[in-house]
């Protein structure tokens, strides 16, 4: 698949999304882009532009941040243990990027597999359904209900 779509600098990035994806910050619950996001379309690592998330697979886990269920390809998902601020916690890496998107619990709904990637929204870039094709994602849209 020709990748098209937009690719940024570490430099380019604001300073939340520096620390959140480089230095493994969290930012603040309920205060962030997308925990409240109800649009469909795709989220992408702020980084690279590479597909991660579906609006499909996203759910209101009333954590504060934005859960989903499932990556579009767990291909681009790498998981750390992560051991920081007293916790054994899984951490998700972007594949391509290596930025830190947030951690995966097992505290999911059942029905959708069990799991909960909380990500934070200063690694994502949504990209709404309708601008998807024009973005160069229209491969994609098949992942958007």
């Amino acid at each position: 698949m020709d990748k098209k779509w937009k690719q940024l600098n570490k430099s380019e990035l604001d300073p939340l999304e520096y620390e959140v994806t480089q230095n493994a910050a969290t930012e603040p619950a309920f205060r962030n882009k997308y925990w409240d996001n109800h649009e469909k379309g795709i989220y992408v690592d702020v980084l690279t532009g590479e597909p991660l998330f579906s609006s499909t697979d996203k759910y209101d886990s009333g954590c504060g941040w934005p859960s989903f269920t499932q990556p579009i390809s767990q291909a681009e998902v790498e998981y750390n243990q992560d051991l920081s601020h007293g916790m054994n916690r899984i951490e998700a890496r972007s594949k391509d990027s290596d930025s830190h998107l947030g951690h995966v619990f097992n505290d999911g709904p059942q029905d959708k597999g069990g799991l909960r990637y909380c990500i934070n929204s200063a690694a994502l870039r949504f990209i709404p359904k309708d601008k998807m094709a024009e973005e160069g994602y229209g491969d994609y849209l098949k992942y958007v209900n």
